[in-house]
């Protein structure tokens, strides 16, 4: 794919993550999924080179770039069928809230761990009854004891929640009430993976991946008052600084997943002869798979503008362009998938190609972390100022 809009800086950072992702590629993952293990092989490799860190500041151990360096990252091992998705979590998500709302000791605390990748950490956000309305959140924190070193006491359940079996700990979303208002407001908490009645049970999945999916359910978790990371008032300020990375690397890996769909495709139209000629010389395929790359490389170049964004600290403008970078990467991983099976026919549904797996896999950057539909009522809300129905 094209890569002239980037920095030569960037570029090399592409060509060397890509090198490491082809010495691993989808057999490695399939091997990883299939004995019920985890990429640790990978992710260590990829935590030694910096590549984990890469968005973390410097004096904690990080590479010093953003979010731009690390969606490289992603989509690139992603395109070379070994995509990481606890990226999207720990490195993006959870070091991100850290780095810019954590106090000094949690940064020490965290950062480096991050960054080395000897420390994960989970996200807990969505929970049964809420889904995409995270107004609607029941998980509460409550003050236990008096003064400024009060605890909290935290009370929810949550559920997809990926990589709690491997997290060192999870950043939960609560709620804690508004001394002024009475309203419940968002906050992120620290949860250690042994705390005291933070339980966790697998949810079965179709999806095939190394990273497990888990429902948590906290039962008066008491945590330190330090497990509150930033302004207990900053509310969505700080929960947003977390999920618009979230969908920029979410998007980076529907690039990536779509990249190597498609890659596989190409490979097999150019020389898969059924009659005078290799089929991709017909329009039917190859128009098809034509427009597959051109609608990934503009969802690349969406996710590369909400990248910048937010690296250049405009918060508002990356909201946005996050969303739509989000919304036209997965359409465009689901559609190049599809389109790879299609064209591959009957060996499209082998293991051999490694392909089928990807028809289920792809939905997650559909639906996941919010779904189309409503990043489409954000973008006719927020961009085009339309009335809500809710």
């Amino acid at each position: 794919m094209s890569t002239v809009l980037e920095t030569e800086e960037h570029q090399a950072l592409r060509t060397a993550v890509a090198s490491l992702g082809k010495r691993y590629g989808r057999d490695y993952l399939t091997t990883v999924i299939r004995e019920g293990s985890h990429a640790h092989e990978l992710w260590a490799e990829a935590a030694g080179l910096g590549y984990l860190g890469v968005n973390l500041p410097e004096e904690y151990g990080g590479g010093g770039g953003g979010i731009a360096e690390l969606s490289i990252v992603l989509e690139e091992l992603g395109a070379a069928g070994s995509p990481l998705l606890m990226m999207i979590v720990s490195p993006a998500i959870c070091g991100t809230v850290i780095a810019r709302f954590g106090t000094e000791a949690q940064k020490r605390q965290w950062l480096p761990g991050l960054a080395d990748g000897s420390l994960t950490m989970a996200f807990g956000i969505t929970e049964p009854d809420a889904g995409s309305n995270s107004h609607r959140i029941t998980t509460t924190a409550r003050r236990d004891g008096t003064g400024e070193d009060a605890g909290w006491l935290l009370t929810g359940r949550k559920v997809f929640v990926s990589g709690v079996d491997i997290a060192d700990a999870t950043l939960i979303v609560g709620r804690t009430e508004d001394a002024r208002s009475g309203r419940l407001k968002p906050c992120l908490f620290i949860v250690p993976r042994d705390a005291p009645g933070f339980g966790r049970s697998a949810i079965d999945m179709e999806l095939h991946t190394p990273e497990k999916q888990f429902e948590l359910v906290l039962d008066d978790v008491r945590l330190p008052a330090d497990a509150l990371v930033g302004d207990e008032d900053a509310g969505l300020l700080q929960l947003f600084a977390g999920l618009n990375p979230e969908r920029i690397m979410t998007a980076a890996f529907g690039i990536g997943m779509g990249r190597y769909a498609l890659g596989r495709a190409v490979e097999y139209a150019r020389t898969r002869q059924v009659w005078k000629a290799p089929i991709g010389s017909h329009q039917a395929i190859a128009h098809p798979l034509a427009t597959a790359h051109i609608e990934l490389e503009l969802a690349r170049l969406m996710t590369q503008k909400a990248a910048r964004l937010y690296d250049d600290g405009d918060d508002a403008g990356a909201g946005e362009a996050a969303n739509m970078a989000k919304y036209a990467a997965g359409e465009a991983c689901v559609k190049a998938v599809d389109q790879a099976v299609h064209t591959l026919g009957g060996n499209g549904l082998t293991r051999e190609y490694g392909l089928a797996s990807l028809v289920t896999a792809s939905r997650v950057a559909r639906i996941a972390p919010v779904s189309r539909e409503m990043i489409l009522n954000y973008v006719s809300h927020q961009s085009l100022g339309l009335p809500k129905s809710y």
